[in-house]
């Protein structure tokens, strides 16, 4: 069961209040998704902490222009990049991406794209985008390696690798597993 307290000791910086506000969103959207047991959560929740700022940002810092043009994103009209910055726990970038998890979902992020920023529909996105990649069978591993390669399908590479590790082994801990 996903507590304030497993999100603490995974995400020393997320203050109690707030890890309450967002476990109501995010165990169900973690179920919805079958991102259940011990492996699958860690995983997920070591690369959540890792994309927001251990679930302190909700949209990307950054103005979103470094995405401008990049049509691998689908992000192909003028300001689409700063408008299809990332957002949400997983920070969920480009047009393309809000286009597919808005109709799997029911909802219209692409003319809305900062409902992702917001508590519900984030966690919702984080973990459409996760069980879209596919990422449920590498979390299964429960190796090291396994998780090098979730970070590739979520961020194309392996940026802010050691950091994502820290998170990882937080999370094991958290859950009661041992050590990589």
């Amino acid at each position: 069961m996903l507590t304030p307290k497993i999100l603490n000791d995974i995400m020393p910086t997320l203050r109690a209040d707030r890890a309450a506000q967002i476990i109501p969103h995010l165990a169900p959207a973690m179920d919805r998704f079958e991102i259940v047991g011990a492996l699958r959560s860690t995983a997920f929740l070591a690369q959540l902490a890792h994309e927001s700022g251990g679930l302190n940002y909700w949209s990307e810092i950054a103005s979103g222009a470094a995405y401008e043009g990049r049509v691998d994103l689908g992000n192909t009209r003028p300001g689409d990049g700063r408008r299809y910055k990332g957002r949400g726990p997983i920070q969920l970038t480009g047009r393309a991406n809000y286009r597919r998890a808005g109709a799997v979902l029911g909802l219209n992020l692409e003319d809305n794209p900062e409902q992702v920023a917001t508590h519900g529909i984030g966690c919702l996105v984080a973990a459409w985008f996760w069980a879209d990649k596919k990422l449920n069978a590498l979390a299964d591993e429960g190796t090291e390696d396994a998780y090098r390669r979730i970070t590739r399908r979520i961020n194309g590479g392996t940026n802010g690798w050691q950091d994502r590790l820290v998170y990882y082994k937080r999370a094991r801990a958290a859950y009661g597993m041992p050590p990589l």
